[in-house]
């Protein structure tokens, strides 16, 4: 056999794989890529975002029609969705914090303790498969945040009852900035899926 002839069939054998089932692998890489960009956002990461640049490369240099084509609405689906996630994580955040008059420098602590109290949540977890990790993150998120918050405002000097006002205002508005990021971050993954099924 000649070897023009077998790299000939290697590559036509290639370039049949790749249509049948490389787009299948690809169309389940890209869901598996935006789930787990999705749970970043549990460690103030930008996993909604990373979701809708995987989406958008995807819809450029993925197949352009067939099954698993993805067209540029799911993209300005998915955009509008991580707009909105922002939004409600900066709304609650800022109102949580100002509202209870925190400073810059608790502000930046709590960033701080918010990272790193998810980090720890999502390790340790709450013994419920799947959503415990999730549910974790989340509330030590908060608690994180809270901490970071008070130190800071017990740096600048402030009582004890400052503190914990200041405190408890960040831990709810980091926790439901959070919920409400991560539920706008479940839409993306929901629409990269529905957008490779259909």
């Amino acid at each position: 056999m000649n070897a023009a002839l077998l790299i000939a069939e290697t590559a036509g054998g290639w370039t049949d794989w790749a249509q049948t089932s490389g787009v299948f692998v690809l169309a389940l890489v890209l869901v598996l890529s935006c789930l787990i960009a999705w749970m970043t956002n549990l460690v103030a990461l930008p996993g909604n975002w990373v979701c809708v640049l995987l989406i958008a490369v995807y819809a450029w240099l993925g197949p352009e029609n067939g099954r698993a084509a993805i067209g540029y609405g799911a993209v300005l689906t998915g955009f509008a969705l991580a707009l909105l996630g922002e939004i409600i994580e900066f709304v609650a955040g800022a109102a949580g914090a100002k509202r209870a008059g925190a400073s810059r420098r608790s502000t930046l602590y709590s960033i701080v303790g918010s990272m790193a109290g998810a980090i720890a949540g999502a390790i340790v977890g709450i013994p419920i498969p799947v959503i415990g990790p999730v549910i974790a993150a989340i509330l030590f998120g908060g608690l994180g945040a809270a901490a970071g918050a008070m130190y800071g405002e017990w740096n600048d000097g402030r009582s004890w009852k400052e503190n914990w006002m200041i405190g408890h205002a960040t831990f709810w508005g980091r926790t439901f900035g959070t919920m409400g990021k991560v539920i706008a971050g479940a839409g993306i993954v929901i629409v990269s899926l529905v957008a490779v099924l259909l």
